[in-house]
């Protein structure tokens, strides 16, 4: 087991989530950076479908009451082990009783935690990613007890690291295809989407993005039709919406543009007033 001593802004169980249930109106949520959470379970050599835990902007705090495996992948918040720092991207050996922390935000918004097995929380409809009204538990609270598999494998701690893109965190160029109702925009409204330096508002989190720059439209309303994590919405007030993993089975708004799944993993690692442009790649 693992106990939360501090929970922190927000963390939760995620895994890759609810694949094949739209039909049911369940979204798929799940991890919203799956390339920083791959690196962490592929260094243990566990399954990439194992749960972790995602933290967002860092402050919490973990005991472990059995010894464990861990590698931590994605934003550096000043990961510590019984006040001693420890890197990303390695495989740690954590033993009974050791408290991992974590301080500072140097780079990113999400960090994910990886132990040896995988967390073994309760799985809903074949999945241990938290979600409201689908799974008990939303996040992570104090107190909380965390199950996860004994490890025999006389296993080390190992110094070698992986190299991460740090284009994830760096780079402002979010790639992007057309969308269903791309078609309806105009020449100005498509070079404007394609031109503009979108900045996030202050509304964001795990279901999605809005951005604060607008573009004038008239557009007809559409009957409600499907979207997926990384469809953006154009509404009637010409705000864009980018929506995330936690995002809704239908939506009423024209869909003019679907992220990448790589260009989701960036956008999971960007926050208020970030900038970004997107980059429309042809089929």
């Amino acid at each position: 087991m693992i106990k939360v001593l501090k929970a922190g802004f927000y963390s939760s169980i995620q895994d890759k989530g609810r694949v094949g249930y739209a039909s049911i109106g369940v979204p798929v949520s799940g991890v919203m950076d799956t390339y920083s959470a791959n690196i962490a379970n592929s260094i243990l050599n566990n399954s990439l479908e194992d749960a972790v835990i995602e933290i967002t902007f860092g402050g919490t705090e973990l005991q472990f009451l059995i010894d464990a495996f861990i590698c931590i992948s994605g934003g550096d918040f000043s990961s510590e082990i019984n006040g001693k720092s420890i890197s990303n991207n390695s495989r740690i050996r954590v033993l009974k009783n050791d408290v991992l922390s974590f301080g500072k935000v140097n780079f990113g918004v999400r960090c994910y935690i990886a132990v040896k097995g995988g967390f073994l929380s309760k799985q809903v409809l074949k999945s241990r990613s938290f979600y409201k009204n689908v799974t008990k538990s939303v996040r992570l609270k104090k107190n909380d007890l965390l199950p996860i598999k004994a490890i025999k494998e006389e296993l080390e701690s190992t110094n070698t690291s992986l190299k991460i893109l740090k284009s994830l965190f760096k780079s402002k160029e979010i790639t992007c295809f057309k969308g269903p109702e791309f078609y309806l925009l105009n020449a100005k409204q498509q070079k404007q989407l394609l031109n503009i330096v979108f900045t996030i508002s202050n509304d964001n989190n795990r279901m999605g993005y809005r951005l604060n720059e607008i573009i004038k439209n008239e557009f007809p309303s559409i009957l409600t039709s499907a979207v997926l994590p990384g469809t953006v919405q154009l509404t009637p007030s010409g705000e864009l919406i980018v929506l995330m993993r936690d995002c809704q089975v239908t939506g009423g708004y024209p869909r003019v543009l679907q992220l990448t799944e790589n260009a989701i993993n960036k956008l999971a690692q960007k926050t208020t007033n970030d900038g970004f442009r997107f980059h429309l790649k042809l089929l």
